[in-house]
């Protein structure tokens, strides 16, 4: 193996500037630059903050996006501009974990159970069995079409009601490692 010639002019001591920094040391911006800004977002009219959002994100905000949540993202992202974003190391973990957490929840999977036209729901309520009718589109109910089950719990217990949790169908969530107990 041959020594590397220049070694000591190629290496730096600790604690000095490589040279691909440059001279000028970049400024931080002050934090009152940055608060001044957020404040002055609270000045501005809902169509003046939409016209900033669209500057800064490159894009049109939602359509009913309330003033607060514009001022809130556009006050983010000067943040973001000013301190700098999630470093990538961040956004690796935070991808990670979403991926993750969407694979033990099931996410993207048919949540909802398919139910064929012609089975026959029961539940008991208040010592009375109600029979519902799966239909092609939809459900009936003592002569009654409807188009969710919700409609039909709400029915016959007079207040709101998942249709699928009354009539005991829905999928129950998985329990997960970090949660054992639901």
């Amino acid at each position: 193996m041959t020594p590397v010639r220049h070694y000591n002019r190629a290496r730096r001591k600790t604690g000095e500037p490589s040279h691909l920094e440059k001279s000028e040391p970049r400024r931080q911006p002050e934090e009152t630059d940055i608060e001044a800004q957020i404040t002055a977002l609270e000045a501005l009219s809902t169509s003046e903050l939409r016209i900033q959002w669209q500057q800064l994100y490159r894009a049109t905000p939602p359509t009913r996006l309330s003033r607060d949540l514009l001022v809130r993202g556009i006050a983010y992202l000067v943040q973001e501009c000013a301190m700098g974003g999630l470093s990538a190391t961040t956004i690796r973990r935070l991808r990670s974990l979403a991926a993750s957490s969407e694979r033990s929840r099931g996410i993207g999977d048919a949540s909802v159970i398919s139910l064929r036209p012609g089975t026959k729901l029961a539940r008991e309520w208040h010592q009375k069995v109600h029979t519902v009718s799966v239909l092609d589109d939809g459900f009936e109910y003592q002569g009654e079409r409807y188009s969710s089950l919700s409609r039909i719990a709400r029915r016959i217990t007079g207040v709101s009601w998942s249709g699928p949790r009354f009539f005991g169908i829905s999928k129950p969530l998985r329990e997960t490692a970090e949660n054992p107990h639901g």
